[in-house]
């Protein structure tokens, strides 16, 4: 009887064990694949990665044509008008997405990156070109990685969010980031964006409209 009991036991655990692996693994996965900061000892950290596979909310472009600037110009000191010559490509995992079409703030830990293509080949004064569908603004080459973190203990003196970038430049972007001076980045966000968590929730529909779908 004793060892009937035994064998039971032992064959619940093992039941219990496999259940376990089966459920947590998934969860672990999850978990890797929405997290993309590494701080290094030094304070800067690495260049995300996975953040493709992310929610896509937006991709505002103003086009250094549209500027009084010569388009796609990578001389040295720069050439444009346009701070942001452009498509910013935005991606925010799918758990801070939600949390915020629910309270209206990101939560502690979010990143937001933001990859940057030139516009494709512009023929036009104004940057553009013409493709069969018409006159427009098209997607070019990779150029460049900015990502912002919200982390009230690290950027309290920025509103929460601290702000890097890994290169405005072709591909392969830089490996690792400083945090980015106020006067570059965190004080036009505080000035202008204070009010929606620091982030230009105006040009994401996305986030703006909350579609529920």
């Amino acid at each position: 009887m004793q060892k009937y009991l035994l064998l039971v036991i032992v064959g619940l655990g093992l039941t219990a064990s496999a259940v376990y692996l089966v459920v947590a693994k998934p969860v672990a996965a999850a978990q890797t694949e929405q997290s993309s900061v590494v701080f290094n000892a030094d304070g800067t950290v690495q260049v995300p990665t996975g953040f493709r596979k992310w929610v896509f909310v937006g991709a505002p472009l103003t086009p250094e044509g549209l500027n009084d600037g010569k388009y796609n110009c990578n001389q040295p000191g720069g050439c444009t008008r346009s701070n942001f010559p452009e498509y910013h490509h935005v991606y925010i995992a799918q758990k801070n997405v939600d949390a915020y079409l629910k309270t209206g703030e990101f939560p502690e830990g979010t990143v937001i990156v933001k990859e940057l293509t030139r516009v494709l080949n512009p023929t036009f004064p104004d940057s553009s070109r013409k493709e069969p569908s018409g006159r427009g603004y098209f997607n070019g080459a990779y150029n460049g990685i900015d990502m912002s973190i919200k982390d009230s203990k690290r950027f309290a003196k920025t509103n929460n969010w601290g702000f890097f970038t890994f290169g405005h430049h072709a591909l392969p972007y830089d490996k690792t980031s400083a945090e980015r001076p106020v006067a570059e980045c965190a004080g036009c966000h505080i000035a202008n964006v204070a009010a929606t968590d620091m982030t230009w929730i105006q040009f994401y529909p996305l986030l703006r409209d909350k579609p529920g779908y």
